[in-house]
C-alpha cells in the first residue's frame, strides 16, 4: 500500500509540470495569434490609404461630375467651367470634372445613369430630371441686375390698332414652341384666364421666328421672352433684339402689349444621393464664387448669369402644373429637340 502510494506522488511530481508546461505552450500560441492579428489589423488601417483607392464623391478618382447648360459655343464654356471647377476644388477639396452636352436630353439622362452630380439647366429639363431621377433644385441663377424671374410678352404690330390683350380674340397668334415656358405656356394660361379664343395658333420654333412673322404681317400677335431695359443704357433686351441687326427698326414696328406672370430662372440641380454634406459645400462654393470678379466673369460665359441665389424645388411647382395642364409631354419634347 505505501508502494502504491508512493508510485502516485511520484507520478503527480511528473504529470503536473508537464500539464502546465503544455498549457503554457497553447498560451503563448494564443498570444502569438492575437498579436499576429493585431498586428495585421494594425497594417492594414496604415496601409489601407496607399492599398485602396478613394471613391467618395469628390475624391480625385471619383470627382464631381458638373454639367453645364449646352450651347453652341461649347469650347468658351468649358474654358471658365474649368476655371469654376479649380475655384471649387481651392474651397471644397473636391475634384470637379466638367463637360457641356450637345443636348438638353443628355443632362437629364446623365441624372439617370449617375453620370452627373450636379448641373445647370433649364427649367424644362428639370422638370423631366425631378420627376424621372429625383434630382434637386438647390439654386436659382440671377440674371441681368440680380433678376430671378424672367417673362413672356405679347408682341403686336404698331399700325394693327390692337392695344391690349382682348383685342386678340379671334385674331391669329404665333408662338415659339409648345415646350416654352414664356413663348407659349405662360401666354396661353393668361389667355385662357381671360377667355380670349384665338381664330388660328401656330408654332413657328423659335423666339426669332415669332418676332418676324408679327414684323411681316403674317399673324396678328406672337408670344415671345421679356427681359427689361439695360437700367444703365436703356438698350431693349427682350426677343425684338434678335432680329434688330435683320431688321433695325424693328423696335418701331413691333410693340409689346402684355407681360405674363414671371416665370421662375432656370436652376442649379443636383443629383438625389449626392451626401449632403458634399451638396451643402458645392452650394456654398458656388455663392462665394459669383462675389469674386474672375466668377463675376466665368458666369456670364458659362450661363449668361450675375450668379445664384437658393431655392428649391416648390419654387418650380407653378410651371409643373401649367406643363401639365397643357398636356406637354416633356421627355419627347426634348428628344425632338436632340434631333
Amino acid at each position: 500500500m505505501m508502494e502504491s502510494s508512493r508510485r502516485i506522488l511520484v507520478d503527480n511530481e511528473f504529470t503536473e509540470p508537464r500539464r502546465y508546461k503544455r498549457r503554457s505552450v497553447i498560451h503563448m500560441r494564443i498570444a502569438r495569434v492575437y498579436l499576429l492579428v493585431i498586428v495585421a489589423v494594425l497594417g492594414w488601417f496604415t496601409l489601407r490609404p496607399f492599398l485602396v483607392e478613394n471613391m467618395d464623391p469628390g475624391s480625385e478618382k471619383n470627382p464631381i461630375r458638373l454639367m453645364l447648360t449646352p450651347s453652341t459655343d461649347a469650347q468658351a464654356i468649358i474654358k471658365d467651367g474649368d476655371v469654376l471647377a479649380q475655384y471649387l476644388f481651392e474651397k471644397t477639396g473636391l475634384h470637379v470634372k466638367v463637360a457641356v452636352p450637345n443636348y438638353y436630353i443628355t443632362v437629364v439622362e446623365a441624372f439617370g445613369t449617375d453620370r452627373a452630380d450636379m448641373a445647370i439647366m433649364n427649367t424644362f429639363s428639370y422638370l423631366l430630371a425631378h420627376s424621372k431621377y429625383g434630382a434637386q433644385a438647390v439654386l436659382r441663377v440671377a440674371r441681368r441686375y440680380g433678376e430671378l424671374t424672367y417673362r413672356g410678352e405679347f408682341i403686336v404690330r404698331a399700325n394693327s390698332g390692337i392695344d391690349s390683350l382682348y383685342q386678340l380674340h379671334g385674331k391669329t397668334i404665333a408662338y415659339v414652341d409648345p415646350s416654352s415656358t414664356s413663348g407659349y405656356i405662360y401666354p396661353k394660361e393668361m389667355l385662357r384666364l381671360r377667355g380670349i379664343v384665338p381664330k388660328q395658333e401656330v408654332f413657328a420654333n423659335g423666339h426669332n421666328q415669332v418676332v418676324t412673322k408679327v414684323y411681316q404681317g403674317d399673324v396678328d400677335a406672337g408670344a415671345v421672352f421679356y427681359s427689361r431695359p439695360d437700367s444703365a443704357t436703356g438698350e431693349r433686351l427682350d426677343a425684338r433684339a434678335k432680329v434688330a441687326t435683320e431688321h433695325p427698326d424693328v423696335f418701331d414696328v413691333v410693340k409689346v402689349i402684355a407681360l405674363t406672370e414671371e416665370i421662375p430662372n432656370d436652376p442649379v440641380v443636383i443629383r438625389k444621393g449626392l451626401p449632403q454634406s458634399v451638396a451643402d459645400r458645392l452650394i456654398a462654393a458656388l455663392l462665394e464664387f459669383q462675389e469674386t470678379p474672375q466668377g463675376k466673369a466665368s458666369l456670364m460665359t458659362i450661363a449668361s448669369v450675375e450668379g445664384f441665389t437658393r431655392t428649391t424645388d416648390a419654387e418650380y411647382q407653378d410651371v409643373r402644373t401649367l406643363v401639365a395642364k397643357y398636356g406637354v409631354d416633356v421627355e419627347s419634347t426634348l428628344r425632338k429637340k436632340k434631333r
